[in-house]
């Protein structure tokens, strides 16, 4: 039996990547604050989980856990996809309020979700992988997504410590950079004031000149090239790759 443990499954990217692995016949957990309506079956388990409660993480997970755990699967991909767009703001005009809230979903939670996920599987199944969500903004500064990109830089940092930390021949941690995306993220983003986000016209030209990529072919695109196929411990994978 093949399991996936995927955060972010409301919508989106996440939506479309559980949606997709069911559909291989995948057993499939799914974690958020709410589950799309799409996702249902024998083969489907939704924890609700508010991402940005950092310390509440671990006790609504162990339980769920520990129950795919006892299936004895034979293969177990966690993705961290959850993340949010906002607050944004240039610096010296956020509040502190704003980066706690930011940095807790985009950073704080994937590192604890990656944390139980060790624990409870890299070395109790026989291929464990973990596949972090990133963003091209975690290389190139965005003005106004600065708590964003400081974010997904330090998720990456995550993939990095796994793949230093973790040597087992079963286990694999990479980055995705998935390239823009059409979600709701990027709706958030173009409508945003050029105050706020000083780039905001990249974003609206990004949904104006049709770059946006459908989530259900990005996802089928990650499924086959990075969560069925071999791939490279440590390494950050784009798009363009897929």
């Amino acid at each position: 039996m093949h399991s996936a443990i995927v955060t972010g499954v409301s919508r989106g990217l996440g939506e479309a990547l559980a949606r997709l692995l069911l559909g291989r016949g995948f057993r499939v957990v799914g974690i958020g604050r709410s589950s799309s309506p799409q996702l249902a079956g024998s083969g489907y388990r939704f924890v609700a989980c508010d991402l940005a409660d950092v310390a509440a993480i671990d006790a609504a997970l162990d339980g769920p856990f520990a129950d795919l755990a006892a299936a004895k699967p034979e293969s177990v991909c966690l993705i961290n996809n959850a993340a949010v767009a906002g607050p944004v703001g240039v610096l010296a005009h956020l509040g502190a309020a704003d980066v706690e809230a930011s940095l807790a979903v985009n950073l704080a939670a994937p590192i604890v979700v990656a944390n139980r996920f060790c624990s409870a599987f890299a070395d109790h199944v026989p291929r464990s992988r973990v596949i972090n969500v990133s963003s091209g903004a975690a290389q190139s500064a965005i003005p106004g997504g600065a708590l964003y990109s400081i974010a997904k830089a330090g998720l990456e940092m995550l993939t990095r410590a796994l793949a230093a930390e973790r040597t087992a021949p079963g286990f694999r941690a990479i980055t995705l950079r998935p390239g823009i995306i059409d979600t709701q993220m990027q709706t958030f983003m173009r409508s945003q004031s050029s105050e706020r986000l000083p780039n905001v016209a990249m974003f609206q030209d990004f949904h104006a000149s049709g770059r946006l990529v459908p989530a259900d072919v990005a996802a089928a695109r990650i499924v086959d090239r990075l969560v069925l196929a071999d791939v490279e411990h440590g390494r950050t994978y784009s798009y363009a790759e897929l």
